[in-house]
């Protein structure tokens, strides 16, 4: 008797409009998400190779760190979260590296500017934050992921409000005799061309191979 009675349950909640509603804006989220992830081969291959959805992966692999972080399983909690930082903004500057495009590059120039930045403050304070901040990682992944969602921009929020108008004031200090209006502009003054020296990139060196 109790059998049926829990099945009718379960199928109230499942017709439950909000129920619905719920699952279908879930499936949606998902069905963004792969379409987000399938921009990437290595995430295509890795579908191939597992048989496993990426969006499924991902958010699998989202979930577990978010468990490992937030209770500190085996003391995982800082190399997850600087794994989080490194591993994701490595892959994609490579990409931005090898693409004809230039606003990417900029962005993630501008990422690893802020992410270095930040590390070498908490370098330099780790154990006082950690003692007064509980569950500082926790918060640590999330400002990182904020700095580096194409959607927030959050390093470069952080870089044209903090670091440059800081950096800038000590640099114009230095170079208050020279006359120079941008504290960021490159010293040409001296005959020295930095494009110059830079080597060839993989492009010009294919170019020069076939040649």
């Amino acid at each position: 008797m109790a059998a049926p009675q829990s099945q009718q349950i379960k199928q109230n909640f499942l017709n439950h409009p909000y129920t619905q509603q719920a699952s279908r804006f879930a499936t949606g989220q998902v069905n963004a998400l792969d379409a987000e992830l399938n921009k990437y081969p290595l995430l295509r291959n890795l579908e191939q190779q597992t048989k496993v959805p990426k969006a499924y992966g991902v958010l699998a692999l989202g979930a577990s760190s978010v468990v490992l972080i937030f209770f500190n399983f085996l003391g995982l909690a800082q190399p997850v979260s600087n794994l989080i930082g490194w591993a994701l903004p490595a892959y994609l500057s490579i990409q931005a590296i090898e693409s004809p495009q230039s606003n990417d590059d900029k962005q993630w120039l501008t990422y690893w500017v802020v992410f270095g930045s930040l590390n070498l403050a908490e370098s330099l304070g780790v154990r006082a934050i950690l003692y007064w901040v509980p569950m500082y990682f926790v918060f640590k992944t999330l400002f990182t992921i904020w700095l580096m969602l194409p959607a927030t921009r959050g390093a470069e929020t952080l870089y044209y409000n903090v670091l440059r108008p800081v950096l800038g004031n000590v640099k114009q200090k230095s170079q208050a005799n020279i006359g120079q209006t941008n504290p960021f502009a490159k010293d040409t003054a001296s005959g020295f061309n930095p494009a110059g020296t830079t080597a060839p990139s993989s492009f010009e060196r294919e170019s020069l191979l076939v040649v």
